[in-house]
Parts: structure tokens; C-alpha cells; sequence
């Protein structure tokens, strides 16, 4: 039997909009007076319901809403989701610093979180003050927090600031204090929130390793929450995906990414045969386009480092023209109107007869191993014979890049225009 420790049932978290005014407590209590005396309420809006567990139109909203789901320890849990899904809320929830409305919460063991920067230290207190505090709220000894000291300090690079006031730490320092102190005061289970995005290079590395050692090496539960889709699947071995505040689905952490896809795909009017914005002599017109994964499944949605294929589709106006020696090009804009690909299937010493134009009807091009830092993308295409266009259009289709694998699931500081892997030599 697995050992659970960490059990959501039925849990939900409704706020109250607008601003809270001093009458609130007031409004309260002639609520509950009203509502034993078997009255309505009496601050309803027209049209709201009398029931605070459901949703409404008025003053609340559900953040979450019956969410349900174990941990077992030793699991690494990837919990994704768009802006607004539920996540940091779910995380706040887990790490006892706000409770839920409605639903029972059940935990085993010591909790160390890293929700944001700023949050758990003091900033008037050293950070060797910080260290002890953070230490003792999780019902450490001073003999056990002394114990791992100088492994955190060590972790995090501050040695000659240990005695400054936090308060004075840039971001980074902060939050590579931060961790080491929830990492290493040996919790039972760690929650961090996106925390990867803030450190250096160096800090990503050791982050990582410590995460693999606390879940593996040590047994332990991490739950994270992460927008690199690589990291999810490299770094955790299960998944929910949270989606207006409910859990839409839960399984593997590869499966899980999967279905984050899947969900946000949506794809666009892919018809191109009633374009009438196109350029060219018109003997052959493209009729469709799809964009594919690796796994030939359509999308608008792709992983950094992961094959894009595009699928181009045309149709035959005129037989008798001779296509021999036409080429196929493929542009790929930003948001900006850069042009950031440009590829033509010369490019790949492909010589086309008219023979193999006519009957196709069909081409694809691969874009390997997907260059492009995350964001939005337009895509172009044309063939040209002779140095004349006989079919081109623009904005045939969008996509979405998001952060993939790269880097060995590391951030770099500062994007470029693409993301490309080399190295380095001295």
C-alpha cells in the first residue's frame, strides 16, 4: 500500500471581490442574524442566489472548486496551468498560509514552501537570523538548524552577506537563500512555485540537482509548479492539470504536458483555397495548410527543441505549365514582423519535376529540433519558377512556442531572437 501524504478532497477557495468596507463585520453578523431567524439576505443583488457555497455572478469567486487528488511520498508532482488556473492559490492552500472555503485538506509530515521572492524572511534580520527563524517555524532545534548551516550558506553563495539584512540582497541572492533554506532543513515535503525563473545559470543547476536528491535520493515529496514544459517532464513523475480553478486532468507528468497542449490548441482557419490576398500567376494554388508534432498529431502549440512539421496542401490550375525546376520556401515571423526562418526546399538539393508537382499535391517541411524562444508566431509560404511567384501568401497559420528542453532544462539569462544549443571552448 502507498504511503499518501498528502490528501485533497472536495477542497475549494471562493474570495470576495471589491474592496471590504468597515461595515463588513457589521453586514456579517445581520447575515447570520437573518439567516437563523430563517430570512433571506438581506444584502443580495437581483438575480444572486441565497447559497455561499455556489458560485455567483456578484460578490465572490471560486478559485478552486472541488479539487481532489493524492501525493505518495517520494513523488515529485507537476502542478501546470495557464494564468489565472489556480495554481499559486492550490500552493498557498498546501503551505498553510491561507485555508480552503469548503473541502478537507489532510498532510504528513514537515512542509517547507518557496511560494515568491519575498516571502518567509524578514527584512530587517540577517540571513543568519532568517535561517534559524525559518528553521524553528518548521519545529527545528537550534542543534539540528546549526547542523545544516553551513550547507544552506554554502548552497547559496552568500557567505560574505550572511550577517547583512536581507533586506539588501538583489533578487537572486534572496532567492538562493530562500531555497537552500527550504531544501536543505529537511522537510518532508517541499512546495516551490516557479522559483527556476529567478536564479542564474548556476543557481538552475544546483536547483535542479536538489530537487532530484530531496524526491530520490531522500524520499521525499516536492510539489512544483513550473511554465518550462521540459522541466515538468524531466524533473516530476506526476502531473494535474488545473484549468478555471478545477483539476481537468491527472496522470503522468509526460501525459500531463501533453494534455496542457492539447488544451490550449486551437486551431485556426487552416483553408487557404478562398484567399484572395495572394500574389502570383496561379497555375497551382495552396488549398490547406496543418501544423503537426513529432507524433503527427495536428497542433498549434510546440516544445523548444521539439520538430514542427508543416504540412502544405495546393491544387493544380493549369497541367500543361511545366513545373520543373520550382521551389518551395517556408518564412516563419514574430509578433514583431521579423522574419526569424527562411527556409526553400533547394536548400535541401531537392530539384522537383513536373511530374512529382503535379501528382503530390501535397509537401512537407520539418523544422528539426524547434530554434524559436517561447511566444507567437506567424507562418508564410510561396513556390516560385523562374524568379516568379506562382503562389504566395501571408499569415497562413499561427503558433505558439513555449520553453522546452533547450538548455538541459536550464533558463538562460537573456533571449535572443532563437534559441540555439553549441558549445563552448578554450
Amino acid at each position: 500500500m502507498s504511503d499518501v501524504v498528502i490528501k485533497v478532497q472536495n477542497l475549494s477557495k471562493q474570495y470576495r471581490l471589491g474592496q471590504v468596507g468597515t461595515g463588513t463585520l457589521k453586514d456579517d453578523f445581520k447575515r447570520w442574524r437573518y439567516q437563523m431567524m430563517g430570512k433571506e439576505d438581506p444584502f443580495l443583488t437581483i438575480g444572486e442566489v441565497n447559497d455561499r457555497t455556489k458560485k455567483t455572478t456578484a460578490n465572490y469567486v471560486w478559485a478552486l472548486k472541488d479539487i481532489n487528488f493524492e501525493v505518495n511520498r517520494g513523488d515529485v508532482l507537476g502542478i501546470i496551468g495557464k494564468n489565472g488556473a489556480g495554481k499559486s492559490t492550490l500552493l498557498k492552500i498546501l503551505s498553510r498560509t491561507t485555508g480552503p472555503t469548503t473541502g478537507s485538506l489532510k498532510m504528513k509530515g514537515r512542509i517547507a514552501s518557496l511560494l515568491e521572492v519575498g516571502t518567509g524572511f524578514h527584512g530587517e534580520l540577517s540571513g543568519r537570523e532568517n535561517i534559524f527563524l525559518n528553521g524553528a517555524i518548521m519545529g527545528m532545534s537550534k542543534a539540528e538548524i546549526r547542523n545544516k548551516f553551513d550547507e544552506i550558506v554554502n548552497f547559496a553563495g552568500v557567505e560574505n552577506y550572511i550577517d547583512t539584512p536581507v533586506k539588501r540582497y538583489s533578487s537572486g541572492m534572496y532567492v538562493r537563500l530562500a531555497f537552500g533554506v527550504a531544501a536543505h532543513l529537511e522537510p518532508d515535503i517541499l512546495i516551490i512555485d516557479e522559483v527556476l525563473a529567478v536564479g542564474d545559470v548556476e543557481f538552475q543547476k544546483k536547483a535542479i540537482s536538489k530537487i532530484q536528491d530531496v524526491s530520490k535520493g531522500e524520499g521525499r515529496t516536492v510539489l512544483f509548479v513550473s511554465h518550462n514544459m521540459s522541466s515538468i517532464e524531466s524533473l516530476c513523475n506526476k502531473g494535474i492539470l488545473l484549468h478555471n480553478g478545477t483539476v481537468i486532468f491527472s496522470g503522468n507528468s509526460v501525459d500531463t504536458v501533453q494534455q496542457y497542449i492539447q488544451e490550449n490548441t486551437t486551431i485556426t482557419n487552416s483553408d487557404l483555397a478562398t484567399r484572395s490576398d495572394r500574389t502570383g500567376t496561379g497555375e497551382l494554388k495552396f488549398s490547406s495548410v496543418k501544423l503537426l508534432d513529432e507524433r503527427d498529431v495536428e497542433t498549434d502549440i510546440f516544445k523548444q527543441g521539439d520538430d514542427i512539421i508543416i504540412e502544405l496542401h495546393y491544387d493544380i490550375f493549369n497541367k500543361a505549365y511545366n513545373f520543373s525546376g520550382s521551389h518551395f520556401s517556408i518564412n516563419v515571423f514574430d509578433k514583431q514582423g521579423n522574419l526569424v526562418v527562411c527556409h526553400q526546399t533547394f536548400l535541401n538539393g531537392l530539384a522537383f519535376s513536373n511530374a512529382d508537382i503535379i501528382s503530390k499535391q501535397k509537401i512537407q517541411f520539418r523544422l528539426t529540433h524547434c530554434p524559436l524562444k517561447a511566444g507567437e508566431y506567424q507562418l508564410a509560404c510561396d513556390i516560385i519558377n523562374a524568379g516568379k511567384y506562382i503562389d504566395a501568401l501571408e499569415s497562413i497559420i499561427s503558433f505558439t512556442v513555449i520553453e522546452g528542453n533547450v538548455y538541459d532544462n536550464i533558463r538562460p539569462i537573456t533571449h535572443g531572437l532563437v534559441a540555439v544549443n553549441g558549445k563552448w571552448y578554450i
